[in-house]
């Protein structure tokens, strides 16, 4: 067994205890910079201070109790250039949202918001831009928007204002592309109108409520009684329709949703008040029948919130970005991307997206194209090779010449692809309410005809109301407000620990899921950290700073991540020369230091037992080969944890886009009986899930790019793991913070837990039921009786399930609000 050592700890310095940043909080890793006797861990926090603090606007710091809210600032200087193609006509008509001669408003999506601190600075950016009229934000969608007067101020000084003090807005192609959308209101009115409505018909009850309704007849005949008819109207022509067209649309597609019942429920309450007013039978149940319509667009519009705090089907313009760097005659531009045209020169440089196909025309370039095909070795490219769109540099600016528009490109002609588009083929197993709403709509008018039947030919008067009754009781109220309310909640607990869901109905097949599908890249691993591992005779400290010195002027991104793991002082080096996929080499005191392949400088460990799969940069030191450094996927903390406890109850899978050269590590963790397929194809992985679907297994795809989106939606319910909620997430029915993805074990148990508080809320529907249709039947209920008993048994059937789901959140410790995890540096260990 090798001896594990940590590289990173050799430090000779005696350890003392690092300051934290005033701004942003975060360890000073390095010598602190001071201004005002404060701490800052680099001049990006000092001078978002120094900004705030001229302006007066240091409250900034005072608002959250113990925490800083600053968030880190890039210390490289932003240039209001960079922007400049903000202000041109055509982006401008395209990202604001109102424009006139004073007056333009503009809406950005701001990630970096976390906390009240940032509310307030951010909707104080008058303060610090005399150009700004006025900046609203909306914290829940984590956006801004903004007014400010273009006489006084440019769109591309607000966006530099806000990446100065570290709030920098997500600016993308779909930022260009999408359509604006007109809020939706008729929710609202529809809840204002049948509020008003019940409200008014309950007051003008209230005589039958308390055996006054004889006394009022001698007084006003039947005159309430028409007044609640022409105040229900409303209710009936916009309120109810909205269950209407529901229950019919399911009808013609020969399936009984929840709204069937519903609507029979609600069309009976109605018809039978009109003919117990206009033939003088009684009072009807009209506050009822608005009572119902109302609760039950309460539980729409809960579901209609949670859906349009996020957006669950994004595309590749998402990913984008809004601008590109030109080269014209070796002049810089930027400009658009939906500007690009074949022949055009562009400047990729380190991080940077490769916005269409192009050709590499000069630079080292290393693509990494985990996002779009799950490899997550970064490719190395040489002149006259095609880059394809979706590729992210890493290392040196190369200079590219585009070939195709960004239309016709490989990412958009891949997320075109049908493979993508395919609507889930097969028959939804349901949520509980529906498939117990088919049974109960059978059961209600069977008992319903059978009182009529009987009392028919012995009392034509107990046979209407026994009719009546059972129809007023049986209404499924408690099946319609149980479900939402409890999943509304359980949206609202998942919410608190960034785990989102597309609607209530996702929460159900988490639960009823028996197989789990992971994504490998950026997924089970962290895409931007990597475990770097040492193998052979152990370095020296002056041989450690011979290689340090070498690979300190190489951009390579394996060079720079050795280079960061390396301990010693940096020696002056002669000789040096970098070759293109071969490696580095220099003089360093007179001896030749080669780091590189292994042909190129480990032509000793060319017959080592290792996978020759691995990525890895062998070290020559004059004549001697002491190893080799091998980069492995780093997991996310506590994945091992996390897949012992999905084990238990889920058959586990794992497909990957990358090489097998972590097959072993992953038969261990996951377990013998786990299937893991590598070198997958988006097409492949979606024919994977098919054929699971086939099985009659009930599948979960948990995944994070492009190559995963067909899986997402095949699957019966698609998550997406993501950095950003508010960043890019292919279309899915779930986004998971990448800091919560350890805790989906807890929500998939909690799920199934909230499932049985809906049953037991259908337990109590059915006692009710049983007790009050017996009466019912035997005519012991008038049918005002039954009206006031049934919103009673509403309620308390939905006080019943939402306090279950705070109970059941309690016992597993998912009522706190989750605590944002820090991110780790690369592990590195020498054997």
């Amino acid at each position: 067994m090798h001896l594990l050592k940590e590289i990173t700890m050799q430090v000779t310095a005696s350890p003392q205890i690092k300051e934290h940043c005033y701004h942003c909080g975060d360890e000073c890793d390095t010598t602190p910079i001071y201004a005002d006797e404060k701490a800052f861990c680099c001049t990006g926090c000092k001078s978002v201070y120094e900004l705030l603090y001229a302006n007066n606007l240091c409250t900034y710091y005072n608002l959250e109790d113990g925490e800083k809210p600053g968030v880190t600032v890039n210390e490289e200087e932003v240039d209001i250039n960079k922007f400049s193609y903000l202000d041109e006509d055509v982006v401008l008509g395209q990202l604001l949202s109102f424009k006139d001669d004073s007056l333009h408003k503009v809406l950005f999506q701001i990630p970096g918001m976390h906390c009240s601190s940032c509310i307030w600075l951010l909707e104080n950016l008058f303060k610090l831009d005399a150009g700004i009229i006025q900046s609203r934000v909306n914290f829940l969608r984590k956006e801004i928007s903004i007014s400010y007067n273009p006489a006084k101020t440019k769109l591309s000084a607000v966006v530099t204002l806000l990446h100065k003090i570290g709030y920098a807005p997500t600016l993308n192609l779909d930022n260009l592309s999408r359509k604006k959308k007109k809020k939706d209101y008729a929710i609202y009115i529809r809840l204002g109108l049948t509020g008003f409505c019940f409200g008014n018909i309950m007051l003008l009850s209230f005589p039958d409520y308390f055996s006054l309704a004889d006394e009022v007849n001698r007084e006003f005949g039947s005159f309430f009684g028409y007044l609640n008819i022409l105040i229900s109207l409303p209710v009936f022509l916009y309120g109810a329709p909205v269950f209407f067209k529901s229950a019919w649309q399911g009808l013609k597609q020969k399936h009984i949703n929840l709204d069937v019942p519903i609507s029979l429920g609600l069309l009976s309450l109605f018809l039978v008040s009109l003919y117990d007013i206009f033939t003088g039978h009684g009072p009807g149940f009209l506050d009822s029948f608005t009572g119902l319509v109302f609760f039950m667009l309460i539980g729409k519009y809960v579901q209609q919130r949670t859906y349009d705090a996020l957006e669950f089907d994004r595309d590749y313009k998402s990913y984008f970005p809004i601008s590109v760097t030109t080269l014209e005659k070796g002049v810089e531009k930027i400009i658009s991307v939906k500007e690009l045209v074949p022949g055009k020169r562009i400047r990729i440089r380190n991080q940077e997206l490769v916005p269409a196909d192009a050709i590499l025309l000069s630079g080292q370039a290393f693509i990494d194209y985990s996002f779009v095909s799950g490899e997550s070795v970064p490719v190395p490219k040489v002149a006259g090779e095609i880059i394809y769109a979706g590729g992210r540099q890493t290392g040196e600016s190369i200079q590219l010449e585009v070939i195709k528009d960004v239309s016709q490109s490989y990412l958009t002609q891949l997320w075109n692809n049908d493979i993508f588009r395919k609507e889930r083929g097969y028959a939804s197993f349901g949520t509980y309410a529906h498939n117990v709403g088919k049974y109960f709509i059978t059961v209600t008018l069977l008992i319903a005809l059978g009182a009529l039947i009987y009392w028919v030919p012995r009392d034509h008067d107990m046979a209407i109301k026994a009719f009546t009754s059972v129809l007023v009781i049986a209404c499924p109220c408690a099946l319609s407000l149980s479900t939402p309310f409890t999943l509304s909640n359980v949206l609202r607990i998942f919410g608190k620990h960034k785990f989102y869901l597309k609607n209530g109905e996702v929460a159900e097949t988490l639960a009823k899921a028996d197989t789990i599908v992971f994504d490998k890249t950026g997924t089970l691993t962290v895409s931007n950290q990597t475990d770097l591992n040492y193998h052979g005779e152990p370095l020296t400290t002056d041989q450690q700073a011979f290689v340090r010195s070498v690979l300190q002027h190489s951009t390579h991104p394996l060079s720079q991540r050795v280079y960061e793991s390396l301990a010693g002082k940096i020696w002056p080096v002669v000789n040096y020369k970098e070759l293109p996929g071969k490696g580095v080499e220099g003089e360093v005191n007179g001896v030749l230091v080669r780091v590189g392949s292994v042909a190129y400088a480990g032509t000793q460990h060319q017959t080592a037992n290792r996978s020759n799969r691995e990525t890895s940069v062998y070290v020559q030191i004059g004549e001697n080969q002491p190893g080799y450094f091998v980069f492995g996927n780093h997991y996310r903390d506590g994945l091992a944890d996390l897949i012992r406890e999905l084990r238990k109850t889920k058959k586990l899978a794992v497909l990957s886009g990358d090489n097998d050269a972590e097959k072993s590590n992953l038969q261990l963790l996951f377990g013998e009986d786990a299937e893991l397929h590598f070198n997958q194809s988006p097409a492949d992985k979606l024919t994977y899930i098919e054929n699971l679907k086939k099985q009659n297994r009930r599948v979960i795809m948990v995944g994070d790019g492009l190559n995963d989106a067909g899986a997402l939606k095949m699957s019966d319910a698609g998550i997406s793991v993501t950095d950003s909620v508010n960043g890019f997430s292919p279309g899915c029915d779930a986004i998971l913070d990448s800091g919560s993805f350890t805790r989906l074990a807890d929500f998939l148990r909690f799920s199934r837990r909230s499932l049985q508080v809906i049953l037991f809320s259908f337990g109590v529907s059915f006692i009710y039921n049983i007790i009050g249709l017996s009466l019912a039947v035997m005519g012991k209920f008038s049918p005002v009786i039954s009206a006031i008993l049934m919103p009673i048994s509403s309620i308390s059937v939905v006080l019943a399930a939402i306090i279950g789901v705070r109970v059941v959140a309690w016992r597993m410790g998912l009522n706190r609000t989750a605590q944002p995890k820090s991110s780790k540096e690369t592990k590195t260990v020498i054997a």
